[in-house]
């Protein structure tokens, strides 16, 4: 049961050009920065990447963006990327833009053995109808747009059909993991980690922090190990190392003003 790998070269050595990658984060909280920067230098290419966005200019996924390494993403948003955009406005680039909370279901449906599934998000709009761009041509006209998909009614309500996800691997970040795979995720780091490791069917998670099988109370696991099929355990330094998008604060009300 001990699924610890000694270094996060060897994690994602055997991943092929042209494979189906689900990456954890959001934004930037929680991304698997180690195991994105041992795939830049393994050398993999022609892949179809999907994640809550990818990345940003000179950071997490938007290094291999710049590598020219990924050829297809699905994502909600583009974020503070303009690589990103360039290269989808220049045609270099297939996107499929798809709503958040869907992206996130459309994983966990596919680590939880089912096809596909019916929600409200998107009916009415080009998501349901078809036509968004998902890849350009170099003078800019649409090359490939989406089909249309399936709506039907239920309760009254009408719901467009979505097809759920499973990649050929999965790289995310957890906070801590026992040597089984069982994960535990911090705060907006839990949001896509556990349906992007649900959707790999090789999962590879690097660890903050790991532990010994049976020192995580069953209550505190957020992802199951059965989801899990490799684990990375980070240096202290490396563990540190996090950063964000941009960072917004305000000046810290005086005691007067906190009396009030």
């Amino acid at each position: 049961m001990n699924k610890v790998i000694p270094s996060a070269a060897a994690a994602v050595a055997d991943i092929p050009d042209g494979a189906g990658l689900a990456v954890g984060g959001f934004g930037l909280a929680g991304i698997p920065w180690f195991l994105i920067d041992a795939l830049l230098e393994q050398g993999a290419t022609d892949l179809t990447v999907v994640s809550n966005n990818c990345g940003v200019d000179g950071g997490g996924l938007g290094l291999l963006l710049e590598a020219h390494r990924i050829t297809r993403v699905i994502a909600s948003y583009v974020g503070e990327n303009k690589e990103f955009a360039r290269q989808y406005l220049a045609g270099e680039l297939t996107v499929e833009l798809t709503p958040q909370g869907t992206l996130a279901e459309r994983m966990r449906a596919g680590g939880s053995g089912i096809g596909a599934f019916f929600t409200p998000t998107g009916v009415g709009t080009l998501v349901a109808d078809g036509g968004l761009p998902w890849r350009y041509h170099p003078d800019g006209s649409v090359a490939i747009a989406s089909p249309p998909k399936e709506v039907r009614t239920f309760g009254g309500k009408q719901m467009l059909l979505e097809e759920s996800i499973v990649t050929d691997y999965a790289l995310v970040r957890a906070a801590v993991a026992d040597k089984a795979g069982n994960c535990v995720f911090h705060a907006a780091a839990r949001n896509f980690n556990p349906p992007a490791a649900m959707a790999g069917r090789i999962t590879v998670v690097e660890a903050e922090r790991v532990v010994e099988v049976g020192e995580l109370h069953p209550d505190e696991v957020h992802l199951p190990g059965i989801f899990v099929q490799r684990v990375v355990e980070l240096t202290p330094e490396q563990a540190a190392h996090k950063s964000i998008e941009k960072r917004t604060t305000r000046a810290r009300p005086n005691a007067e003003e906190i009396a009030r």
